[in-house]
């Protein structure tokens, strides 16, 4: 029986804190270290057989395996994202066939989301949470001279990012063989130019990238408690909304 992997990566180094936080994805938001949002989504959705917690150091290691759903392989990162990520790869068991990429600096993803990509990947073998570009892009060309480019086919890529074992394997192992810089799993896919699916957020789910996020991040939790409790008070239920697209 096929089983299904959730990679979580936690091994960032956070420069962009600012020294504000010695680990971002340990950092308290509303009580929680960021890291265990992520994980009890991941644990609430029941969609992974198996979770590989990838870690930055020994000491952040042993707060990761506390807060780790189960049962998890605990993974020392690399140099890179894309080194984390091939690390991770290599450790799984040969029955997995389909594996989630989550980076743990977006603690907002929701378990609800989790089953529909899970849906998703089992059909379309590639699928990435996005949300559409609403600002004006321009591409800044020689000269000085813009160029905008059509927003209605932009999409801006979140986590998680989920893809067949084999097709991943493969991708990541063309990046290796190529010697590729990329900044996210999608895009060692589109080397091998294979179509991925798109499954549209309505709801916000921002990285943590400097300190000024966490005061987001906060904020954005605290509306989204008082949704729940408004619902609850009225009996209404929560309806997801999303949509795929190639």
């Amino acid at each position: 029986m096929s089983r299904t992997a959730a990679i979580l990566l936690a091994a960032g180094s956070g420069t962009r804190m600012g020294g504000a936080v010695t680990d971002k994805v340990l950092a308290l938001l509303a009580g929680r270290p960021v890291f265990a949002h992520s994980a009890a989504a991941f644990a609430a959705s029941g969609i992974a057989d198996l979770y590989v917690i990838v870690y930055r150091d020994q000491r952040q290691m042993l707060t990761l395996a506390a807060l780790a759903p189960t049962p998890s392989l605990l993974i020392a990162g690399g140099a890179e994202r894309q080194d984390s990520v091939a690390a991770a790869l290599a450790a799984l068991p040969p029955d997995i066939a389909h594996v989630f990429i989550h980076d743990c600096a977006r603690p907002l993803v929701r378990a609800e989301q989790l089953v529909a990509l899970h849906k998703i990947v089992r059909r379309e073998h590639a699928v990435v949470l996005a949300h559409r570009v609403t600002d004006t892009i321009k591409k800044h060309r020689s000269g000085g001279r813009l160029r905008t480019l059509d927003r209605d086919r932009l999409w801006a890529m979140e986590t998680p990012q989920v893809f067949a074992r084999e097709l991943i394997c493969a991708a990541y192992a063309r990046v290796a063989k190529k010697k590729l810089r990329i900044t996210d799993d999608a895009q060692a896919v589109e080397a091998l130019d294979h179509p991925i699916a798109l499954l549209e957020n309505p709801y916000p789910n921002p990285k943590l990238t400097t300190s000024g996020d966490l005061k987001y991040l906060e904020f954005l939790l605290s509306h989204e408690g008082e949704e729940n409790s408004k619902r609850q008070n009225s009996g209404a239920k929560e309806t997801p909304t999303s949509q795929s697209e190639r």
